[in-house]
């Protein structure tokens, strides 16, 4: 058995007995795995059967694949009714009747559970690797909420002339926000605390400025 850049070369009697091989070395199923044949060779002229090179890979990274395992065991465990699929952007979607139940108010159980996975995925590894949660297009139409919501507190901002303090969102909730604002002259974003109860506070500019007045007036005063 050889692996190079996450693609293993083995020798088996069949491509099943490759897949289930890899699927062993890897610890996912060997449904997840994609075989490709490299070399056929006949052993004493095919009586004691023959031996297949067999060239192997994960159908998805194998962090993601791992996640879905970790996450399908926590649903279940939870009496849940949804299944999980993964997606080419290291999403895993989960969808079914319970569907809801794990999404939350406002995606707060789903940004829990995202959070918690990601943890468990990288607890004894120095990967960065991050996987999103999302359910049947929830995410798509969370960012069309959030930026509706970055709005209305740019603009709250401004009318109050004092800095406007968001709930806490995951990382990609945030970069939502900072894309949504940037092309906003009149104000400025910035995360502020520790995760899962990290948040973005949108300030106008102009009170920034004033503090900073206000500040070498108090110097100059000492």
């Amino acid at each position: 058995m050889s692996e190079e850049k996450g693609v293993i070369v083995i020798e088996a009697s069949s491509l099943e007995e490759a897949k289930v091989i890899a699927a062993q070395e890897w610890g996912i199923s060997p449904g997840d795995v994609v075989v490709n044949l490299v070399e056929e060779e006949k052993k004493l002229f095919g009586i004691l059967g023959k031996r297949l090179k067999v060239e192997v890979r994960p159908l998805y990274p194998l962090d993601l694949i791992r996640a879905q395992k970790m996450l399908g065991e926590l649903l279940k465990k939870m009496d849940l009714n949804v299944s999980l699929s993964l997606t080419e952007d290291n999403t895993i979607n989960i969808s079914g009747d319970d569907a809801g139940i794990v999404i939350g108010r406002y995606g707060e159980t789903l940004r829990a559970l995202e959070h918690l996975i990601n943890l468990m995925l990288n607890r004894n590894t120095d990967s960065s690797f991050k996987v999103l949660l999302d359910s049947d297009g929830y995410r798509t139409r969370r960012e069309e909420s959030i930026k509706r919501i970055a709005t209305s507190a740019a603009r709250k901002a401004l009318s109050r002339r004092k800095p406007v303090g968001l709930q806490p969102m995951s990382s990609w909730e945030r970069k939502v926000v900072h894309m949504a604002l940037q092309s906003m002259d009149e104000v400025e974003t910035r995360s502020v605390g520790q995760e899962p109860r990290r948040r973005v506070i949108v300030s106008p500019k102009q009170t920034l400025a004033r503090k900073k007045e206000g500040a070498r007036r108090n110097f100059n005063a000492d």
